[in-house]
């Protein structure tokens, strides 16, 4: 696929089909707590719900190469739309637990393919000076939709109902289907032999890790059983797999494309900003609605700010910046404005407002914009065409796995933190303190009495969770900044060679 046979209509569905793909990641968290009471169903049952998805494409993701080689992008990225928004319907029509989960299941092995292959599309749609310019809009699916998903999740479950949080996806998929249809080319395909030892011990490493990482906080990590079997798994099959493959041209993935050095930087780098970015976007609902006492539409509001201003500094930084300036530079700056952002977040308290948790956000959305284009401009500079799929494929799975140890390291977090804080300030109240002597007077209770050991718990109860985010928030802000030496393992690009097809 040449740039010039390409046309805009390819690049606006391919746009599209990743927006379909991530949004779906993140909107469906809102409408958690109503599929609880629609099927009667537990906390734990309930995280099924996101975590049957995120395992599946997360151990279907790296084969998108494969599978591009044996059947074509058209053939495999239309399947893959028409299978995604096939059970995005069944998960909308779901009558039980048991239909959401297999329904999930299958909805996220089709929608693995879906970012990796609009990457490579958008990769091959746009000339070599011009690559920045192709991230920028695959950032705007990639980033913004995850960010925007919560107000959007909110606006759906709010007005119409959790369902429609699934059935949204359909409209959007058949657009993309008939711009998909009209304009991308067929391709010819070559016979590849699929390895199917390698496949199965990537599926076993991949799918084991997600499992720990999705699992661990609700189980009491390796107090469970459930958690120690699928880390062991991780760890034997994965380095099985990692033993076998090394040097192993038939591999199912070639792990050769480490070796260059700004691709695997980039995919540490990503990791890191998994942390900084997803676990931060993780705890804020939890912040505000459990916290804060902010409604699920205010709360989901709230993020619109922060996704703007990522959208707009990702057009900005796709169409000028990154032809002034070193893409390296730019990944150090929105490293450090992300930290920042979430820096400031640590700073509040338990009056905060509405814009006082906004405009952290609005500081982190720049920097999202300014890390996520130059840093997938850079990480795929010497990729050759034949490998972009494969790439693509890992570059993907790595920020889904660097998102949900984001996550799991934030949640994880705010769960110790708050029982320390709650040991350190539940110890520092006594009958004989005359601080409390002073509060038990002015609210007119003796201290002694059940009313007042009540409200003591909850004020006590609710500044711990706000030390215990406070503590998170500092995380999450540093987890930025431990990545800045990463970007100066990176090689600096070669002027007009953004992206693989110029670079070869």
């Amino acid at each position: 696929m040449t740039a010039e046979k390409v046309r805009w209509s390819v690049v606006v569905a391919v746009v599209m089909t990743a927006i379909l793909e991530v949004l779906d990641s993140t909107i469906v968290n809102v409408a958690l707590p109503h599929m609880k009471a629609s099927f009667g169903i537990t906390s734990d049952q309930t995280v099924w719900i996101l975590t049957s998805y995120i395992v599946s494409a997360v151990a279907a993701m790296p084969l998108t190469g494969l599978l591009a080689r044996r059947y074509g992008r058209r053939r495999l990225i239309m399947t893959a739309i028409i299978g995604f928004a096939a059970f995005s319907a069944l998960c909308g029509a779901s009558i039980s637990i048991g239909m959401m989960v297999v329904c999930r299941v299958m909805q996220g092995l089709f929608g693995a393919f879906l970012i990796p292959l609009s990457q490579s599309i958008l990769f091959d749609s746009f000339p070599g000076e011009k690559r920045g310019q192709a991230m920028a809009l695959f950032g705007l699916g990639v980033v913004v939709a995850p960010v925007l998903g919560p107000t959007i999740g909110a606006l759906l479950t709010e007005h119409f109902s959790w369902r429609a949080v699934f059935y949204v996806n359909l409209p959007v998929a058949a657009l993309a289907l008939s711009l998909m249809a009209g304009g991308l080319p067929k391709e010819d395909v070559k016979p590849a032999p699929i390895d199917w030892t390698g496949l199965v011990l990537m599926i076993l490493a991949v799918g084991g890790l997600q499992m720990t990482l999705d699992l661990g906080e609700s189980r009491d990590w390796f107090a469970s059983r459930l958690i120690q079997v699928c880390f062991a798994l991780f760890l034997f099959a994965g380095a099985a797999f990692l033993a076998r493959g090394i040097g192993n041209p038939r591999n199912v993935i070639d792990l050769r494309l480490f070796r260059d050095r700004s691709f695997a930087a980039a995919n540490i780098a990503m990791t890191g900003f998994g942390l900084a970015m997803f676990g931060t976007l993780a705890i804020l609902p939890l912040f505000v609605q459990g916290l804060l006492g902010f409604d699920v539409l205010t709360a989901g509001y709230l993020f619109m700010p922060r996704g703007l201003a990522a959208g707009i500094t990702m057009v900005l930084t796709g169409a000028v910046l990154l032809r002034k300036f070193d893409p390296r530079l730019l990944v150090a700056i929105g490293l450090l404005m992300t930290g920042v952002g979430n820096l400031q977040l640590a700073h509040l308290n338990l009056n905060a407002g509405f814009w006082d948790l906004a405009w952290p956000g609005v500081v982190s959305g720049i920097g999202m914009g300014l890390f996520f284009v130059p840093m997938s401009t850079v990480a795929f500079q010497h990729i050759a065409r034949e490998h972009q799929d494969e790439a693509s494929g890992l570059y993907g799975v790595v920020r889904q796995i660097g998102s949900s140890v984001g996550i799991a390291i934030v949640g994880w977090q705010v769960a110790q933190r708050t029982q320390i804080h709650w040991h350190t300030l539940a110890g520092h109240i006594s009958a004989t303190d005359p601080q409390a002597q002073h509060w038990a007077q002015v609210m007119g209770l003796p201290l002694a009495s059940p009313e007042a050991a009540a409200q003591l718990t909850q004020m006590i109860a609710q500044q711990a969770q706000m030390l215990a985010f406070r503590d998170a928030f500092i995380l999450t802000g540093w987890g930025a900044f431990v990545m800045l030496p990463v970007v100066l393992l990176m090689s600096r690009p070669r002027p007009g060679a953004g992206a693989p097809a110029a670079a070869h």
